[in-house]
């Protein structure tokens, strides 16, 4: 009855369990070097521990919540700060760099899920505290635009949700730093001005690289109540070298590339619900003005290519101008990895919304984020430097760009 705590959380017939402290994949790179060096030139590095001692201070499940969602949100809100230079730096590492995030969020993860509290707690509402610090550390529960109508200050202004990842392919290179993170991170509650002179404001987010998470719906849950209150969206992730990319089409299809649990899935993207699901979904981006824009040192492409497996046919073909009626998807304009999966579900959202005609939306693919000459190797390079800083600095000036081309009126 209402009122009453679950059984599951910390009443008096919860059941305690045994709490595994088996490592995942993801927090066994947690301890090497260069993940320690983050966050020790950042100033993340006291974050997990100040988050375990307020755990054990922790009483009780409502209590260990409120931790949990102070905390979390906190760590966002400290990255946000920091890349938009707000408080001192704490660390020489450039502001812009979202690998701290990355590495004290998963921090904080490894605390919570080893923590032995004093009071009897189930698997599945440890469970449910994990979900509530990965969303508060990820901006996920925090995308509120400002007033209830669509005015500041008299004027009328755009409203523009934008998603970034974490960073990925950590076993190839464990410095990785992923550009449409810190995108997210710089533009958080940013307002622009956009192409024709118009105001827009910018809420951001971002997402693991794990396929379980996407299964589980965590897009839709972030998105579908800010898509009917928005302008425009975007979803962005990194993508090819040298280039930005606008993705014209999004395929239903999973590739199985290893994700950052090193987990691999293959088959139909799952999405949740009754009506029929599509082989594609489209961008409703304005791209053919955003590429002819100038936004950038980096050319931007119309990318039309997708691989299909025609009706009446079992073998994958690459369509340079798009499906053809009646295919079915084997990789969308991003491929088929989480980049075409969040723009696979986002813009199926929107369509199951109804707002396929009035919501510009779509996925936009940045550079690969390099780093600098002489410092290429992962076993021997630094975890920055000045190359990688500009790069990063000038991915992120883009997508601001191409946002503001892409809001105008």
């Amino acid at each position: 009855m209402a009122g009453t705590a679950p059984a599951s959380a910390d009443g008096p017939a919860a059941r305690a369990e045994t709490v595994s402290v088996a490592a995942t994949v993801e927090e066994q790179r947690l301890d090497r070097a260069a993940p320690q060096e983050i966050l020790r030139r950042s100033g993340f590095d006291s974050v997990a521990g100040g988050f375990a001692r307020a755990l054990r201070s922790a009483d009780s499940y409502a209590e260990a919540r409120r931790v949990v969602d102070r905390r979390g949100s906190a760590l966002w809100r400290r990255a946000v700060d920091r890349a938009q230079v707000r408080g001192p730096a704490h660390g020489d590492l450039s502001r812009d760099d979202d690998r701290p995030l990355y590495w004290a969020r998963l921090g904080m993860i490894r605390e919570l899920r080893v923590w032995e509290p004093g009071f009897a707690l189930s698997s599945e509402a440890r469970d449910r505290l994990l979900g509530e610090l990965e969303r508060s550390s990820r901006g996920q529960d925090s995308m509120d635009f400002p007033g209830a109508g669509k005015a500041v200050g008299g004027k009328g202004f755009k409203r523009v949700v934008l998603t970034g990842f974490d960073p990925f392919t950590l076993d190839r290179d464990i410095r990785i730093s992923n550009p449409s993170g810190a995108a997210a991170l710089a533009l958080d509650g940013t307002w622009l001005h956009t192409a024709d002179g118009g105001l827009a404001r910018i809420e951001t987010a971002v997402f693991p690289v794990r396929w379980t998470d996407f299964a589980a719906g965590t897009v839709e849950r972030t998105l579908r109540q800010r898509l009917p209150e928005a302008d425009l969206f975007t979803t962005v992730s990194q993508g090819r070298a040298g280039r930005f990319d606008i993705e014209r089409t999004n395929g239903a299809w999973r590739g199985g590339f290893p994700d950052n649990e090193n987990v691999s899935r293959t088959g139909t993207v799952p999405v949740a619900g009754s009506v029929a699901q599509p082989q594609w979904t489209s961008t409703t981006l304005p791209y053919a003005a955003v590429v002819a824009a100038e936004t950038g040192r980096f050319p931007v492409y119309d990318n039309t290519s997708v691989t299909e497996i025609p009706t009446g046919s079992t073998d994958p073909v690459v369509r340079p101008d798009g499906p053809t009626s009646g295919s079915t998807a084997r990789a969308g304009g991003g491929g088929n990895y989480l980049s075409n999966e969040i723009a696979y579900r986002a813009t199926l959202l929107r369509d199951r919304l109804g707002l396929h005609d009035t919501l510009p939306g779509g996925h936009v693919h940045t550079p690969v984020l390099e780093f600098g000459a002489g410092n290429t190797d992962p076993a021997t390079g630094a975890v920055t430097d000045p190359g990688f800083v500009r790069n990063r600095l000038d991915i992120i000036a883009q997508v601001r760009a191409i946002v503001a081309v892409a809001a105008r009126r």
